[in-house]
């Protein structure tokens, strides 16, 4: 990794971090909205305890306590750097939820809360995947898990959070898990977005007859080029010409004019791309 894209990894951990508190502190902590995972069992204990028991407790300390565990068991399952990345955005989130803590709450309206709390807690986290860590010890787990018994990351996370929020339900009202669990499929969107982009990129696929000259259309009008692959008809048994591209959404509606320009049978789909690694440039401006 370049020196460049290291110090902005670290960047977006570091500003993650810092967002997902003040989304926790401002938004859901004040309102009993709660965060899955290690942070939302730190929260409901923290409730209990300060509330029920009478017991003070920082929730920042608390979830650098649970978390460390998981921490320490991943450091020997997970690649270090992954696990060093993820350390230090507990502690920043950790420490910052101190920071934000005695500020005056954002609003005590819990649908604005669940809305603008989903979002910058998604914006956070989001932010600490793309820098190439995590922020709660559950998902580190989950990572270690799903390759063990085969089972998806996002299957295992969803578990712990069904059971998180059950019992943020159970103790403090139904109502308080309906909101969590809404607040968390919020939460969940602006995390993809944040770490995929929002390019809403798609792939291209055509079957032709002609594919060079659909191929040059393609790069004198879109600037894309493409990829070139031989297909066989299973009944005809002629030979055919598949292109693959990659274009961006606003270019949908050209490419469709570029295809049903030319002569000839073509078959096309086009597919949602959720992310591209390497480089893709176009190599002049669109003509159409």
């Amino acid at each position: 990794m370049k020196k460049k894209d290291e110090i902005l990894s670290w960047l977006m951990i570091i500003v993650g971090a810092v967002v997902a508190a003040f989304a926790l502190e401002e938004f859901l902590a004040p309102n009993n909205i709660f965060d899955g995972g290690v942070t939302g069992i730190s929260m409901i204990i923290t409730h209990v305890l300060n509330d029920k028991a009478g017991v003070p407790i920082k929730l920042g300390l608390l979830v650098i306590v649970i978390n460390l565990p998981f921490i320490i068991y991943g450091f020997t399952k997970i690649g270090k750097k992954f696990i060093a990345k993820s350390a230090v955005a507990l502690v920043v989130f950790s420490f910052m939820t101190t920071v934000f803590e005695p500020l005056q709450n954002v609003t005590e309206d819990n649908i604005l809360a669940v809305t603008f709390g989903g979002v910058f807690l998604g914006i956070g986290v989001g932010l600490v995947l793309r820098g190439g860590g995590v922020l709660d010890g559950t998902e580190i787990v989950a990572l270690v898990l799903s390759k063990k018994f085969s089972i998806s990351v996002g299957t295992l996370i969803l578990l712990f959070n069904v059971i998180i929020y059950s019992v943020a339900g159970a103790v403090f009202g139904l109502d308080r898990g309906m909101y969590s669990l809404l607040m968390y499929f919020i939460t969940s969107k602006v995390i993809d977005i944040v770490e995929m982009g929002w390019d809403n990129t798609k792939s291209v696929m055509i079957i032709t007859s002609d594919g060079s000259g659909l191929a040059r259309l393609i790069y004198e009008k879109l600037g894309r080029t493409v990829t070139f692959l031989k297909g066989e008809g299973l009944v005809s048994k002629d030979t055919k010409d598949i292109l693959y591209c990659v274009v961006t959404r606003a270019e949908i509606h050209d490419l469709k004019l570029i295809i049903n320009s030319v002569e000839g049978s073509t078959f096309t789909t086009i597919s949602d791309v959720s992310e591209i690694v390497g480089n893709h440039m176009k190599s002049r401006e669109k003509n159409i």
